[in-house]
């Protein structure tokens, strides 16, 4: 297996982590995160789930205490797509050594440049962008445009077609004329693609990545399939000693947090919660520990290991583990490229998918009600938060760490097993 992995995996794997594009979608994104964390925060406060709280709120902050406490979520939610096109534009420029402040500016623009405008309600004689465009529904025409603007961008600058002013003048300014040239000719191409598109039938890029794209990619991922091919190939990186979720999360992260923006919405508007699959199903339902949910190796390493190498290895994970980072764990067990350890780690991410999906779906459990709560939240907190204070949701996260032990278990005795022959042989 080993040589298979290293042969075969690695070299392919090695190949996607170091692409450039999908890095900088990776990075991009999660230049949007404290924003929605932020306005998480205000969700949470605006929906706290004890009863006689909506009327203790009215009587002290009026009756429009919801609306009021929702507009820093509107701010940073509905803006998603606008900051990740700057991000990804920024982080892709960086690579290319261009000056990055402008290719972000400059795929803003082109993003806003391709996105329809309409008559707006309050004022029929302005023009308004949608704002559930600027938002998750977005999300895929900023990923696209923030990529096609910065290699235009990029591909100008490093053939020096720019204006170049003498050395006494200013770094800043003699950055924005270094970018004029380039930013022209990427707003030149973004409006010749607005106005080509605008005489389809499709009538905007927003369209056509929506039917062609965005709604065949969200079916997948919001799938119980969908779900369990990413946990595999996020688990087979992983043994290989790859970034997994950085990986997948490039390509799958903008889906999830589409779902999870409209279970937001749904959340918001009292409606049912659309969507079992969402960025927060992985990270609080599957991944108690870190990707492999290994919090229940660890605490099983604490209690059952005999050897005095996986004991201590199981007390120095611990305090990481609980806040789900576990590189202690999978590269100094080590989990990495060892075939006996390797069965578990994929094996119990994929039944706890299996387990948590049905019962989400089923309804014996409350789904994610769109709150970005952080990866690094603790177990029981984080199903709390990330419900609205559902205790099914803090239940199922004990019944998976239960399911990940079991399963975890057998083969920790045998790697244990060897670990203390190996302590016992050095003794003697």
């Amino acid at each position: 297996m080993n040589t298979f992995l290293e042969k075969y995996v690695m070299p392919v794997a090695g190949k996607i982590a170091g692409q450039r594009h999908l890095q900088a979608v990776r990075d991009g994104i999660i230049l949007a995160m404290p924003l929605l964390i932020i306005g998480s925060l205000f969700l949470i406060i605006a929906n706290i789930p004890f009863e006689g709280y909506p009327g203790w709120m009215a009587d002290h902050f009026g009756a429009s205490w919801q609306a009021k406490l929702n507009y820093p979520v509107h701010a940073t939610f509905d803006i998603m797509s606008l900051i990740v096109t700057f991000g990804i534009a920024y982080r892709l420029a960086e690579k290319y050594k261009v000056d990055p402040v402008s290719a972000g500016a400059v795929a803003v623009s082109a993003f806003l440049l391709v996105t329809p405008f309409e008559m707006s309600i309050l004022a029929k004689d302005k023009l308004a962008i949608p704002l559930d465009l600027m938002g998750s529904k977005g999300l895929f025409v900023a990923i696209i445009i923030s990529l096609l603007s910065t290699e235009i961008f990029r591909w100008v600058i490093q053939r020096k077609i720019v204006i170049k002013l003498p050395d006494g003048v200013p770094p800043a300014v003699s950055k924005s004329f270094v970018a004029l040239i380039p930013g022209a000719l990427v707003i030149l191409v973004m409006w010749i693609i607005r106005l080509i598109f605008e005489n389809t039938d499709f009538g905007s890029v927003h369209n056509i990545v929506s039917k062609l794209l965005y709604t065949p990619l969200t079916h997948v991922g919001a799938s119980l399939a969908g779900a369990i091919v990413a946990v595999i190939l996020i688990q087979l990186l992983w043994s290989c000693g790859i970034h997994g979720a950085a990986i997948v999360g490039g390509v799958m992260g903008p889906i999830w947090l589409s779902l999870m923006d409209q279970n937001r919405l749904a959340n918001e508007a009292h409606h049912a919660l659309p969507n079992v699959v969402t960025q927060q199903f992985f990270d609080l339902w599957i991944y108690a520990g870190g990707s492999g949910a290994t919090l229940a190796l660890v605490v099983a390493m604490i209690f059952r290991a005999k050897s005095k190498q996986l004991k201590s290895l199981g007390k120095l994970a611990l305090g990481p583990g609980i806040f789900n980072i576990n590189e202690p764990v999978t590269f100094g067990m080590p989990i990495v490229l060892n075939p006996l350890l390797i069965i578990p780690f994929i094996i119990a991410p994929v039944v706890l998918v299996i387990t948590t999906y049905l019962s989400m779906k089923w309804g014996w459990v409350a789904r994610p009600s769109g709150v970005a709560v952080p990866w690094t939240t603790p177990l029981l907190f984080s199903g709390y938060l990330a419900t609205g204070g559902k205790i099914s949701a803090v239940i199922l996260q004990l019944v998976n760490f239960a399911i990940s032990f079991i399963i975890y278990y057998p083969f920790l005795k045998a790697w244990d097993k060897q670990k203390l022959a190996e302590e016992n042989a050095v003794k003697s």
